[in-house]
């Protein structure tokens, strides 16, 4: 794509929604009322949205349910009758038995029903290619064995106040207004991916970065040495245990730290699970104020190693 299309795209995201049925693996596939074919749930990106948030949002109001997103499962690119270039990202996200009981959707003037089907019958009946080649995707890592997933999401905190123009102690340099902005911004996009608990350097920066994310979860943050820069820099951080304490629990996690700090997490990541080191853990921890990387891990089989890294910048 030339940077001209890519500037006059229409972004939107979705997912392939997935559960067990008696045992057996179904997707969830839409019947669009307008256009009388079958598809995968996904919409357009509303103003100020993530493509995290909107597929978590279109997901729910084309189907009802309510998911959080897992593994990335592409992207796809059509010509629209516009001309236009449309780009949907696409996630994996499990629809849990509760969500699938406390579903609103009713038959609308968008989707008129909604089809649990099997791998094999989505792909022999799904509307376009560009839907197949999401699935199939899916279906690669449903037979990799990698499914279901959980994230542990290493932060790095907001735009804090230069060195230089603070005079008390570093871990109390606080963040700036645009810092206490990014750290509203990343709430919705780091509940799209279900995180409950929150972990943070003691840190002013970071804590405050993590505190607007705790609030929406109604959880306290859990401060700890193991990742603040005081400690690195004084070679007392302790990343190991942390992350190998999160791997164990295997649940949907964030942590907040410093950019000195960052490569050491993903690299015990790395370790905790059995994966392959790479220049791909530098661009995982090379993250900007706010931004972050969600490390996707599976369930079942953590020792298997990572199955995806996707990172994300605030909107700030």
């Amino acid at each position: 794509m030339t940077k001209t299309e890519t500037e006059t795209a229409v972004y939107a995201a979705g997912g392939v929604v997935w559960r067990h049925v008696e045992g057996k693996l179904r997707v969830l596939l839409i019947h669009r009322t307008k256009y009388r074919d079958l598809t995968l749930p996904k919409g357009k990106v509303d103003p100020g949205e993530t493509l995290a948030e909107t597929a978590v949002r279109e997901i729910r109001e084309e189907t009802g349910i309510r998911v959080s997103l897992g593994v990335p499962v592409g992207v796809s690119r059509y010509r629209m009758p516009s001309s236009r270039t449309k780009i949907v990202h696409y996630w994996a996200a499990e629809a849990t038995d509760a969500a699938v009981r406390s579903s609103t959707f009713v038959p609308n003037k968008e989707v008129a029903a909604i089809e649990w089907v099997s791998l094999k019958k989505a792909r022999k009946n799904l509307s376009y290619p560009v839907d197949i080649e999401i699935l199939d995707e899916f279906t690669r890592i449903v037979d990799e064995g990698a499914l279901p997933t959980f994230p542990i999401v290493v932060l790095r905190h907001g735009k804090a106040r230069p060195r230089e123009e603070w005079q008390g102690s570093d871990s109390a340099r606080p963040l700036t207004p645009r810092g206490r902005r990014q750290a509203e911004a990343i709430v919705g996009p780091l509940l799209a991916f279900g995180v409950r608990r929150v972990y943070s350097s003691p840190a002013e920066r970071c804590v405050r970065t993590a505190t607007p994310l705790a609030q929406a979860l109604g959880q306290r943050i859990n401060l700890t040495e193991a990742v603040s820069q005081d400690a690195w820099e004084q070679g007392r951080a302790d990343a190991r245990s942390l992350i190998g304490e999160r791997v164990r629990a295997r649940k949907p996690v964030v942590v907040s730290s410093h950019r000195p700090v960052l490569p050491d997490i993903l690299h015990e990541l790395a370790l905790a699970t059995g994966t392959m080191g790479g220049s791909y853990l530098g661009s995982a921890s090379a993250l900007e104020p706010a931004a972050f990387s969600v490390v996707h891990i599976p369930v079942e089989h953590p020792g298997a190693g990572i199955v995806a890294i996707e990172t994300h910048d605030p909107k700030v």
